[in-house]
């Protein structure tokens, strides 16, 4: 496998919340990159705190639910994956998400003993 070849797998990582996870991945099967993870996940950006008051006792949550989808692609350009994950998880409210685009060195595949962009 070539350095080139190497260069060609990317993963993306992206946050979004667990309501739009349906739309992310019906816009990521219209790209052709249907493989993902999904983890639930939770934690802070931009969105504000929200408080509470539970048995009258007041408490902040700064700590917000969010779904984490991760896909790794080698023959679909990564940037079709992020427009897609942008487009199913846009409300235009803060909180949206955040997409992660990172170089996979190599890739193998356990049942077929395929590497690099094959094993994608």
């Amino acid at each position: 496998m070539t350095e080139n070849d190497e260069s060609e797998i990317k993963m993306i990582v992206a946050m979004v919340r667990p309501d739009k996870l349906g739309d992310v991945k019906k816009a990521l099967a219209e790209v052709g990159a249907p493989s993902l993870t999904v983890t639930n996940v939770s934690g802070r950006g931009s969105q504000p705190a929200k408080k509470g008051q539970w048995r009258g006792e007041e408490y902040v949550v700064d700590l917000h639910q969010k779904v984490k989808v991760e896909t790794v692609v080698a023959d679909i350009p990564a940037e079709d994956v992020v427009e897609a994950i942008a487009d199913g998880a846009h409300t235009g409210e803060k909180g949206d998400g955040k997409i992660f685009v990172l170089p996979v060195d190599n890739a193998y595949q356990v049942r077929t003993g395929k590497e690099g962009p094959e094993a994608v």
